[in-house]
């Protein structure tokens, strides 16, 4: 019998679609989710349960019966929304890390799967970013960034005191169908923010900072398969990855690409605003780890999957 599979943040965008993996591969599917997000959907064919994970009491009764979790769930947003909730950030994510974290502890589970964020690296200088230089570079600054690095640290101070396994992942820039666009600029992420906002008829297009930034893209799917790879792989017990593209694109020539693909008939033009405290100049990953290790690269090319993006927020976004 295929192992029990707990998905805290399962209705959401990426844990939605590690759930359908999962159920693909024929594991019983348990998801714990509160549906606090617009796109939130309750996937089918596994067990669910809306719960404030926050409360102890609920992440227990989530924990119980399961042998390993996914713990995706989290106070997340664009860099808007973190600008904006720095303090919920911390205390919401801190609280469901203790919950969660004591929880599977107590249930006596195989390993927790935890999700952090490319985020971690917001300090670094150093490029790629490879899993060694977390232990080299400063905290992150934005609250985010630095909740994210503290459940890092959870994982390894629960190892120690619990014998409590662990697998650390951390996502590159998660793009893909089912993640809609924020009621303001910066609530969601940059792709679907930009097609909003060139679908909208906005021209010339607003773009944060100087349109320099870089990002690394890397599609749902391809994560999703990356922490399930993960999670059965012994190799990766108490272990952290880097999960993401090593293409790296500038942010003008992201929106260009969307403007192209949206067929809009004018010139390109974007209009430069004044960006966020915290926007990260330069973010590319090394996942030779996980190439190495979980045998994981992406499958997905972003110029081959933004017209089924485009497409979705135009229709159902």
């Amino acid at each position: 019998m295929k192992k029990k599979v707990l998905v805290t943040g399962g209705a959401g965008f990426i844990g939605s679609e590690v759930v359908s993996q999962l159920l693909e591969k024929g594991y019983q599917v348990r998801v714990a989710d509160d549906l606090s997000k617009k796109e939130a959907r309750i996937p089918k064919a596994c067990e669910f349960l809306r719960v404030d994970l926050t409360n102890k009491k609920a992440a227990l009764q989530a924990m119980k019966g399961i042998d390993f979790c996914i713990h995706l769930a989290a106070k997340i947003g664009g860099i808007g929304y973190f600008h904006r909730y720095p303090a919920a950030i911390l205390s919401e994510n801190n609280k469901m890390y203790s919950a969660v974290f004591e929880a599977a502890v107590k249930s006596r589970i195989r390993r927790i799967i935890y999700l952090s964020s490319s985020m971690v690296f917001e300090s670094t200088k150093s490029f790629p970013s490879r899993e060694q230089d977390i232990q080299k570079i400063p905290p992150p600054i934005s609250a985010y960034g630095f909740s994210k690095l503290v459940g890092e640290w959870y994982c390894r101070a629960f190892k120690d005191q619990f014998n409590l396994n662990y697998t650390i992942i951390r996502p590159f820039n998660a793009y893909g169908i089912n993640e809609a666009p924020g009621e303001e600029v910066g609530y969601a992420h940059v792709i679907p923010d930009l097609i909003k906002k060139i679908l909208s008829g906005q021209y010339p297009v607003e773009l944060l900072g100087d349109g320099k930034q870089t990002r690394c893209f890397t599609h749902v799917s391809d994560i999703a398969r990356g922490i399930i790879m993960a999670m059965e792989s012994l190799k990766a017990i108490d272990e952290d990855f880097n999960i993401g593209s090593e293409e790296e694109l500038k942010m003008i020539d992201l929106t260009k690409i969307i403007w192209n693909k949206c067929g809009i008939d004018k010139p390109f033009k974007v209009k430069y605003v004044s960006g966020f405290k915290y926007d990260i100049k330069r973010r590319v990953p090394s996942s030779g780890k996980a190439k190495t290790v979980l045998k994981w690269k992406p499958q997905r090319q972003l110029i081959k999957e933004l017209p089924k993006i485009i497409d979705w927020i135009k229709f159902k976004g």
